[in-house]
């Protein structure tokens, strides 16, 4: 189908659904209780001339991978995750190099050539020897094999497949090798820009690493801008900013006595109807396309709230942790807070949140969010984000080495070396 041939109806259709999305009635009253997760908590913002005041250090991990692939079989993959800190507001030294200019540890693999299944065997078979993989593996204490959803073949099946793979085991990894770092101490967080779920890892051991991170006083913290529950809550984020701008902050009494650092951040637990909608369970969702039952009734495994049957380790929440006049939205943000830090008895049957150190791990992260460039979402993620992203010159670079060592080293014509790159795409 060319662009032309989408007709209006289909661009109306979608532009529809948004708007019924966007303005249905909001599901949250403004209503503040003390002692209610799901009701909308407020607080005064860190003040500006404090926020490099805190006692913790703020850690944030990243990930990402890149592949090319050429019309004669011949494939180039990498992954890579790392990690960066920050402790009065300046960065710390974590590379063990003591590089000056790039201060963050990452890690990149050796095999990055594939040009059949054994070639694939051996990136995945070298992801499980880096050294945070390796002490991440000996700490869950069972094998590979038992940790992970997929069998190693089906992993290995595609390129792309095999490359987020590695990447997300290096980046869970990468959160052990934090909470054992000699630096740490109880009250430090851990950032990710991805749920603290996964389809790639059972639930178990998502648990265990967990319980780990509890024991020690380390707060894991997932922090996403994009997720489904944002489009479900559009009106109740509106209801809330509403109230904050045009009634609380006239009433509200703020210890900081300058008007343009007055503001209020809000947070909640997302509830299970939200989660219901935002993510149905699969085999629900084809019944009712397929007229055999009225409604959605159960969530899937992916956003369930418990120990057991679910993908994870976390309770969202939605938050707003700074505030833009005119791009209120923008603002709010969907947090994954470690399940034990939200219900510590949990696996003593009990449901009772610790709302004492919700509001302090949501105080402390409006440290992070007042960075004029990036208003509301923790800055450590941007910084770390850039560190680690294989941009497109980097996968020009490795390409441009290895053709240089084939010319300088193989002695293949020079025909044949520029044939192995070649990508038929570029060339229509």
């Amino acid at each position: 189908m060319s662009q032309t041939e989408i007709t209006d109806q289909v661009i109306k259709v979608i532009a529809q659904e948004i708007d019924s999305r966007n303005n249905r009635p909001a599901k949250l009253s403004i209503v503040s209780v003390d002692d209610a997760s799901e009701s909308p908590h407020y607080f005064e913002i860190v003040a500006f001339d404090q926020i490099d005041k805190g006692k913790n250090i703020f850690f944030a991990i990243d990930g990402s991978h890149s592949s090319q692939e050429f019309y004669n079989g011949l494939s180039i993959g990498v992954y890579a995750a790392g990690y960066i800190g920050y402790y009065g507001g300046k960065q710390l030294q974590l590379n063990p190099e003591n590089d000056s200019i790039s201060l963050g540890k990452s890690y990149y693999p050796k095999n990055i050539l594939i040009t059949n299944e054994q070639h694939a065997h051996a990136v995945y078979d070298e992801m499980l020897a880096l050294s945070p993989v390796k002490s991440f593996m000996d700490f869950l204490g069972v094998s590979p094999d038992e940790i992970f959803s997929f069998d190693r073949e089906i992993i290995v099946s595609s390129l792309s497949k095999l490359l987020s793979f590695c990447q997300e085991v290096l980046e869970w990894s990468l959160v052990y090798e934090i909470a054992n770092l000699s630096i740490v101490t109880p009250g430090d967080i851990i950032l990710r820009d991805s749920p603290l779920r996964s389809n790639n890892l059972k639930q178990t051991y998502l648990v265990k690493l967990a319980a780990f991170l509890t024991a020690k006083g380390i707060h894991l913290v997932a922090v996403t801008k994009n997720s489904p529950v944002k489009l479900e809550l559009a009106s109740t984020f509106k209801k809330i900013d509403n109230y904050l701008q045009d009634v609380y902050k006239h009433t509200y009494p703020f210890s900081n006595a300058e008007p343009q650092w007055q503001k209020l951040c809000c947070w909640f637990e997302i509830g299970d109807d939200i989660l219901l909608s935002a993510y149905p369970e699969a085999k629900q969702k084809k019944a009712i396309k397929a007229g055999e039952i009225p409604t959605v009734n159960l969530t899937s495994m992916y956003a369930r709230k418990t120990l057991t049957g679910g993908r994870g380790m976390g309770i969202f929440f939605a938050a707003r942790l700074d505030y833009v006049e005119k791009l209120q939205n923008y603002d709010w943000v969907v947090v994954d807070l470690n399940i034990f830090d939200v219900i510590p008895e949990i696996e003593n049957g009990k449901s009772e949140r610790n709302i004492g150190l919700i509001n302090k791990i949501f105080y402390e992260l409006t440290r992070l969010t007042q960075e004029h460039y990036i208003l509301g979402y923790p800055y450590p993620l941007v910084e770390v984000h850039s560190f680690v992203t294989i941009k497109d010159q980097f996968k020009g670079e490795l390409m441009n080495r290895v053709k240089y060592a084939l010319y300088h080293d193989q002695r293949m014509d020079h025909v044949d070396i520029e044939n192995l790159f070649l990508d038929l795409n570029d060339r229509f």
